[in-house]
């Protein structure tokens, strides 16, 4: 299942309420490191399917979970498990680093 985006209005459905952990990636447009990371999350996420959610949530669009989370700088990845922060990355980090990072996680 490739990444998907989430909003605002969706957040604690889509991520709090998940039966999964979720990875949530807050990104923008104009961010060169959140380009560089995509493409790698996405593989992830399809690797991960049914184990591990990775969703992206657009700042710039949606300032409200952003904020409520104290993200300052982006790419932000929170992981999320059971409704919970349990762990965050922030900046871009090469495919095996992130996937380590997920994987040590949950």
């Amino acid at each position: 299942m490739p990444t998907h985006a989430v909003t605002d209005d969706t957040f604690d459905a889509e991520v709090r309420q998940s039966d999964i952990p979720v990875v949530v990636d807050f990104w923008a447009e104009w961010c060169g490191p959140c380009k560089q990371i995509g493409p790698a999350l996405e593989e992830l996420s399809a690797e991960l399917e049914g184990k591990v959610k990775i969703v992206k949530i657009n700042v710039d669009d949606n300032p409200t979970s952003p904020a409520q989370l104290g993200v300052r700088g982006i790419p932000a990845l929170f992981l999320f498990k059971d409704g919970q922060v349990i762990s965050s990355k922030i900046g871009a980090a090469p495919k095996a680093a992130l996937q380590n990072w997920i994987q040590e996680s949950v």
